[in-house]
């Protein structure tokens, strides 16, 4: 387990390892960690479980910092509306409020979970946000998780799709430097194309190469959420996915 960022024992499964927890008995890390891996698992499937009761498609946006995670919801929530699809947003952060104060203002129910150490959402800290949304309201679940490249891929929430970002200010390599993160990946979106001419070592064809060796050939789509460019062909890939 890491001790350093707190990547396996989060909030939200801390009441595990407390006297009187399920996994609160003498053992070593190994045991610990598969244990709580585990019970992040068992509760995932009850979250997916639930949200399928309530008929709501669920997404976990993963990428690094500054990818252009909240943008892109910002920019998708309004035409969703305009749409009659109806979206809320639970919001991953170590700290602040920031980006739910973003999306609140967009007038969609939001949940701001903070992490505090902890560097990745977990099924325990989604299943409590769940209740604190209007789950009849929604359509559509929007799971912003915590800027990260390597352990959010490692936790199922209890979505039912996983959307990638990766910007034009990073590497284009940064899927062959990440591949447990893209190869989870039902779409990756390739953002801030509005930048492109001002990055000038970023490559399309070069980060579709990468994307492609990891087997997702057709499952990319460049998108800029300032310029408009792409925001089309993503909203109807939405749309095809809330169909029944």
């Amino acid at each position: 387990m890491c001790n350093n960022c707190g990547c396996n024992l989060t909030p939200g499964n801390q009441h595990l390892v407390e006297p009187g927890g399920h996994l609160h008995r003498p053992g070593d890390a190994v045991q610990l960690l598969t244990g709580l891996l585990d019970e992040n698992d068992h509760q995932a499937a009850h979250n997916r479980e639930h949200l399928q009761r309530h008929n709501i498609l669920a997404i976990n946006l993963m990428s690094s910092p500054g990818s252009g995670k909240t943008r892109l919801l910002e920019e998708s929530l309004e035409q969703l509306k305009a749409l009659g699809i109806r979206a809320g947003v639970i919001e991953g952060d170590l700290e602040t409020e920031n980006d739910a104060q973003r999306i609140a203002a967009k007038g969609v129910p939001v949940v701001q979970i903070t992490t505090g150490m902890a560097c990745h959402l977990d099924a325990h800290m989604v299943h409590d946000a769940l209740h604190r949304l209007p789950l009849e309201e929604l359509d559509l679940l929007f799971i912003e998780n915590v800027g990260n490249l390597v352990c959010p891929a490692g936790f199922d929430l209890g979505q039912h799709l996983n959307l990638v970002l990766l910007s034009v200010t990073e590497g284009e390599d940064k899927p062959a430097k990440y591949p447990v993160m893209f190869r989870a990946a039902d779409l990756v979106l390739i953002t801030k194309l509005d930048l492109l001419a001002h990055f000038d070592d970023f490559s399309l064809q070069g980060a579709e190469h990468y994307l492609k060796t990891l087997g997702l050939e057709g499952r990319t789509l460049p998108i800029s959420a300032k310029s408009g460019e792409g925001m089309t062909t993503w909203l109807s890939w939405l749309q095809q996915r809330l169909t029944p």
